[in-house]
């Protein structure tokens, strides 16, 4: 379980909060906490924290994620910048009266302290693999071992490019940060102007001899076998992330993430409705009338249902717990049994003779097609 506070408790509004309200706390806390006005410890912390739960909360897609499975539905598919991407700050700081340089800015804010700095060599790209799953996988959760081509660290050059017996050297230009930026100051705002450097092309050193192997890039590609832990409950198109499992950084720094992404097949007895299992039941007219005992499938076995007198064709039985797992939290759905009564298509003679007597019983005779017993 993740240990993050609850967005809606971090913003303070309710579950139920309108996006307009949604935006008029964070522009509050916002106010409160930004770093250029609160000097506090903890102020750039809370800051992020808001703007996180912000960033989630004013999004359709990431907030319903969130609303479903909690943390898990977001660390599990969003990388941090892609929780950050396409939030509208601007609009916010706008109607705030001040500015904070549109969105790049503001991340590199989150990530450089708000005050500038060095990043280094680029981390690795992100991965991504599609996992089939049956109905049957997300129920209990599933361990399985997958196979990723991906860069690693180069085995001959350690990493860092160049020919063994020689080392890179610090790139005079930007100092080995691979990046050259501006900063200027407009008020209490702060304006993050970065490039890439173009002396080491962003590596920040330089290398006269490269390495054979990896032709000093420092990475070269492999074949992985990977152990994944698919949690029960996950739905079509869950990711699981799983850090430090993509490509290799150059030079030393840290690897991108791996995303496994589900995919559920389809089931040939039971359709899913978020975490309730929905199946369907044909009776006879008479076990529709006269109630009775049917025997239904569920994913772990057949259960026994209790069908009452005069039921009619769509009610609808539950099944306390039959469902799939919730992903975030304790217990299960529920298992939908929906019950069809079955007109037949073809009758005896004596089957005829019988429902004329039926029809007689209950003053239905003159409302039968004409013609329909006589065939």
């Amino acid at each position: 379980m993740s240990s993050k506070r609850d967005y809606y408790d971090i913003l303070g509004i309710p579950k139920n909060a309108e996006k307009d309200a949604i935006k008029a706390a964070y522009r509050k806390l916002a106010l409160q906490y930004h770093p250029d006005r609160n000097k506090s410890s903890d102020a750039e912390e809370k800051f992020k924290e808001i703007s996180e739960a912000y960033a989630i909360l004013s999004d359709d897609t990431k907030k319903a994620q969130y609303d479903r499975f909690g943390h898990a539905g977001i660390d599990g598919r969003y990388t941090q910048e892609d929780i950050f991407r396409g939030a509208n700050f601007d609009e916010v700081f706008r109607d705030l009266g001040f500015g904070f340089g549109g969105f790049s800015d503001l991340f590199e804010g989150f990530f450089r302290g708000f005050g500038g700095g060095s990043r280094g060599p680029s981390r690795g790209s992100d991965l991504r693999y599609d996992m089939d799953l049956t109905l049957e996988d997300v129920v209990k959760g599933l361990t399985s071992s997958i196979e990723v081509p991906r860069t690693e660290k180069c085995g001959t050059c350690g990493g860092n490019g160049a020919q063994p017996g020689t080392s890179p050297k610090k790139c005079p230009r930007c100092g080995g940060a691979g990046q050259v930026q501006n900063v200027r100051s407009a008020g209490f705002a702060r304006f993050v102007t970065v490039q890439t450097c173009g002396a080491c092309g962003g590596r920040g050193s330089l290398i006269d001899r490269p390495c054979q192997k990896c032709r000093g890039s420092g990475v070269e590609k492999r074949l992985r076998t990977i152990s994944v832990n698919v949690p029960p409950g996950v739905d079509e198109g869950f990711s699981l992330r799983l850090r430090g499992q993509g490509d290799a950084g150059l030079e030393g720094s840290v690897p991108g993430d791996l995303y496994v992404v589900t995919h559920v097949k389809r089931h040939p007895v039971f359709r899913r409705d978020e975490d309730d299992l929905i199946v369907q039941k044909t009776i006879s007219f008479p076990e529709a009338a006269l109630g009775c005992e049917i025997t239904v499938p569920t994913i772990s076995g057949e259960a026994v249902v209790n069908i009452p007198p005069a039921t009619k064709s769509g009610s609808v039985f539950r099944l306390k717990g039959k469902g799939v797992p919730h992903i975030n939290g304790y217990g299960k759905g529920d298992e939908l049994v929906v019950v069809h009564i079955d007109v037949p298509s073809k009758l005896t003679s004596r089957q005829k003779d019988l429902l004329k007597d039926l029809a007689k019983e209950f003053g239905a005779e003159d409302g039968l097609k004409k013609g329909f017993l006589k065939k």
